[in-house]
């Protein structure tokens, strides 16, 4: 599996400067003068180069210029590298000012529990996202004015109580080193890498379902059983706080999704959840992975002189940082809460014209087939609209034929009504397929189920091969008042029209003719430029090398060729 190794960057030198340069460029109360500092999170962070801790005299540096008469925590991910250099600085520091020695604290966070406790037994835990969460605890408690000594000992409480495991789908490319490829395939994922691009622990294949996964990463973090970790003390009931943390390129789509599952396996495992936290708040650059990170709040029976609710009320205080995602003062709400009121109204099929299929079991199977030639054809259009479009032509007519299946063995789909059943096609084109190609099928059966409806036909009657190639014009005809696509056109307009022209031209004599002139149709738009649909922005020379059919048109003649007609 290759690994993006393209940046844009002027050098692997200097981009963390020039990154802290434009982060105060777009947020003007930030400056590298460290004496604009903000308030509610850290006075100050000292950074070094991409995944390397910052000289003992860098650090130093930072220290001296937050000087106060109050006292300095400094907060350090368990990483030897950062240990060793920030604890240097605070000791040259302590040394330097032996009257404020004692007001020099210091913090180590290792809130990772991939490592167990045998292998970590010298090392200790890494420092993971859990860290941001000291950060801001003690940030806000310091923010209010509390002394030293309260700050000191919620940053240390904080940090025995937060856990986190992560899983990512690769690793990174570092800026300016070799170009490589990571030893995951394409079918596996790792579980406990750190963010330093260090390996995991376990890797999995396949790759398996968020639920799975998810279920695999919470066991990690809230198992009573395990030896090598049980890190949380944790028993049903305790409330905790979740964050979700975006390692660097998991898209919200997903991120949020994973959000739902966690959520809904704490929940199950008998955990109440008070705060839930969602965003970018640590990254390994731009990893393609995720971190869950827990923070178990003090119950009746803990120790600390502090309750859940201040720990709450910290996390809840806005911090003037930029980084800091807005995130809601209370708790979420349960499931069936967060259901929007009032029930859904469903087309009514008792008013339309009732007309039967001339053998209602043929037509029955007819659709089924079309459906299941539409599911087994997605990976090939998705591979041409890959290459043709945005890649999820194939997906989308899955979903629908799959909805059409279920209301076939539902029953609201079948020969005794045709008119009921085309509008329920449309439905489900509507409802499950959704986008452009949801709405131009949906609007294609509701507007053939209008043009059996538009002619004088008794009820009760067997439809006509007449009256299809009617209602199959008319529905044209209301397509085009929704779309400029006119065939040669690449789009599914392409066959659908060449389809239903031929019908019209045979007054429905001859239908397996129309669906050999669909096909020619859809082989044709191999050599056409687009004119509408996705394939519209996409280089016409590209399409041209590529030699790909239009995937929507390819839909239309998959399924006029199951149809059987």
């Amino acid at each position: 599996m290759s690994i993006q190794s393209k940046h844009f960057l002027n050098s692997a030198e200097t981009i963390v400067v020039e990154s802290l340069k434009g982060l105060c460029d777009v947020n003007p109360q930030l400056a590298l003068d460290p004496d604009n500092k903000r308030e509610g999170m850290l006075t100050a962070a000292v950074c070094g180069n991409i995944f390397a801790s910052p000289n003992a005299s860098q650090v130093r540096r930072g220290i001296d210029l937050v000087d106060n008469t109050k006292g300095t925590i400094i907060i350090v991910k368990n990483y030897t590298g950062d240990i060793l250099n920030f604890g240097l600085a605070k000791e040259q520091y302590a040394a330097n000012h032996p009257d404020k020695a004692e007001n020099a604290r210091f913090v180590i966070v290792g809130d990772d529990v991939a490592v167990g406790k045998s292998q970590g037994k010298i090392v200790g835990r890494r420092g993971l996202a859990g860290t941001v969460l000291v950060y801001k605890i003690a940030g806000a408690l310091a923010h209010r004015g509390a002394s030293l000594d309260d700050v000191h000992n919620v940053a240390v409480w904080t940090s025995q109580n937060v856990a986190t495991i992560g899983a990512s789908l690769g690793h990174v490319h570092v800026p300016g080193t070799e170009s490589l490829r990571t030893n995951l395939s394409e079918t596996e994922l790792e579980i406990g890498l750190g963010i330093h691009n260090e390996q995991g622990n376990n890797r999995i294949s396949p790759i398996p379902s968020l639920s799975g996964l998810t279920k695999q990463l919470l066991d990690y973090l809230t198992s009573q059983n395990d030896p090598e970790r049980s890190f949380l003390q944790l028993k049903k009931g305790d409330s905790l706080v979740l964050m979700v943390n975006n390692l660097g390129s998991v898209s919200e789509l997903e991120l949020s999704g994973i959000v739902a599952e966690a959520r809904k396996q704490l929940n199950e495992r008998g955990f109440r959840i008070s705060r839930i936290l969602s965003g970018t708040f640590m990254t390994s650059l731009n990893m393609p992975g995720f971190s869950l990170t827990l923070l178990r709040l003090p119950s009746e029976g803990d120790a600390p002189s502090f309750k859940a609710s201040d720990i709450l009320g910290l996390l809840d205080d806005k911090p003037k940082v930029p980084g800091w995602k807005w995130t809601p003062s209370s708790e979420p709400l349960l499931r069936d809460e967060q259901q929007v009121e009032g029930k859904s109204v469903s087309v009514a099929h008792d008013n339309v014209l009732q007309l039967k299929a001339k053998d209602p079991n043929s037509f029955v199977s007819a659709i089924r087939d079309a459906s299941n030639q539409l599911i087994a054809a997605e990976s090939e259009i998705t591979r041409m609209d890959t290459i043709a479009g945005d890649g999820d032509a194939g997906l989308t007519l899955k979903a629908g034929a799959q909805g059409v299946l279920a209301s076939l063995d539902k029953g609201t789909i079948h020969g005794e009504n045709i008119v009921a059943s085309l509008i329920a096609i449309g439905q489900v084109a509507e409802e499950v397929m959704g986008g452009t190609s949801g709405a131009l099928y949906s609007i294609f059966f509701s507007a053939l189920a209008q043009g059996f409806q538009s002619q004088s036909i008794p009820a009760g009657s067997v439809v006509t091969p007449q009256q299809w190639q009617v209602a199959l014009t008319s529905a044209l005809d209301k397509l085009y008042t929704y779309t400029r696509a006119r065939p040669p056109s690449r789009t599914l307009v392409d066959p659908l029209a060449a389809f239903i022209d031929e019908v019209r031209k045979n007054r429905g004599q001859d239908f397996a003719s129309a669906v050999r002139l669909a096909a020619q149709a859809t082989e044709a738009t191999k050599d056409l430029e687009a004119k509408a649909g996705r394939s519209a922005y996409v280089q016409s020379e590209q399409l041209q090398k590529e030699q790909v059919p239009d995937p929507g048109a390819w839909g239309v003649k998959t399924i006029l060729e199951s149809l059987g007609i």
